[in-house]
């Protein structure tokens, strides 16, 4: 795929999950939740866990404002995280954060990315990636039971 053609892509998916959001909306019998604020840009969210018996995420939901990154990154998780066990959330977190740093390859590099390696060129531009990242960090607080979460 041309360098082109992947930036026309991510910009697609990047604008259809921010104009129609997945798994939008507050969740009344959530286990875990945490807030996430970017006092840098103002983007504000808050992500909504229900982990079943079993370890697994059964429901995740988000609901906040932010850029259209921020949105799409948030929606995208939320697709990502459904289904999957407490331990995958985790290993999906860590490979993101590697690759919006620009550390992980998803094209050379072993990952369960899967269609969120389309966020992969966002580490060249450095004001951006915290905009991305603020719903994984957020998720990642609301598992360890950590109400508020900044990206300062």
């Amino acid at each position: 795929m041309s360098d082109n053609s992947r930036a026309e892509l991510y910009q697609q998916v990047i604008l259809e999950h921010h104009h129609k959001p997945r798994n939008f909306g507050e969740m009344a019998d959530a286990t875990h939740d945490a807030e996430g604020y970017n006092p840098l840009c103002g983007d504000h969210l808050h992500i909504y866990l229900h982990v079943d018996d079993n370890n697994l995420i059964d429901n995740v939901m988000f609901k906040g404002d932010g850029c259209a990154i921020s949105r799409a990154s948030a929606s995208m998780m939320t697709v990502a995280l459904k289904g999957k066990p407490v331990a995958e959330a985790k290993t999906l977190y860590e490979e993101f954060h590697q690759l919006i740093l620009g550390h992980l390859k998803p094209e050379k590099d072993p990952n369960q990315l899967g269609k969120l390696a389309i966020f992969s060129g966002i580490w060249q531009y450095p004001s951006r990636v915290k905009c991305a990242s603020l719903c994984w960090h957020t998720m990642k607080g609301a598992l360890d039971k950590t109400k508020s979460v900044s990206t300062e």
